[in-house]
């Protein structure tokens, strides 16, 4: 997530934080109100009025957990789990906070870095820095220099495959 994409994240926070809240009153409507009346009184007007909102309103509560999920790159567990909330009385209301409070903590370190700019250093011998290489560097680990030629080095057990994607790694 980039700091070009936070509108857009917070307009899916607000879409996702409303379905959440609207499925969440319904369901406990639903369950703590429509479901007595309906065994005690014999009166199907609330379960009527309620559930058949519901189930279709949780439909574009997933959809909006999906879109929020997708754009700030959670795992299928949690957009897993989040759906799951949808279907248990109050449990719609924490999910819908934790999810807040990530997205908040994401959109704060997004806001914070693109604020506080780190001073490019100048490129040192066998950095990459000069060559707009270091967010790989930071995702895949610092890149070595080859070895000079004709040297052997040892290498570990099981460092075969390793030696496909680097051919100097030793021979």
């Amino acid at each position: 997530m980039t700091a070009h994409d936070a509108p857009a994240v917070r307009s899916a926070l607000l879409r996702y934080r409303v379905m959440a809240w609207v499925v969440g009153i319904l369901l406990v409507v639903l369950v703590c109100v429509g479901v007595p009346l309906k065994y005690l009184a014999h009166s199907d007007t609330v379960v009527t009025w309620t559930g058949v909102p519901h189930g279709w309103l949780y439909m574009i509560l997933l959809i909006t957990a999906y879109d929020l999920g997708r754009r700030v790159n959670w795992p299928w567990l949690r957009l897993i789990l989040i759906a799951l909330a949808g279907t248990v009385p109050f449990l719609s209301f924490v999910a819908e906070r934790y999810a807040t409070k990530d997205v908040h903590a994401r959109l704060a370190a997004v806001e914070q870095s693109t604020a506080d700019p780190q001073p490019d250093e100048a490129p040192t011998a066998g950095s990459t820095s000069g060559l707009g290489l270091d967010r790989l560097d930071q995702r895949f680990g610092s890149r070595r220099t080859p070895p000079a030629v004709g040297s052997r080095q040892a290498r570990p057990a099981g460092a075969g495959l390793a030696r496909l994607n680097r051919p100097w790694a030793g021979t």
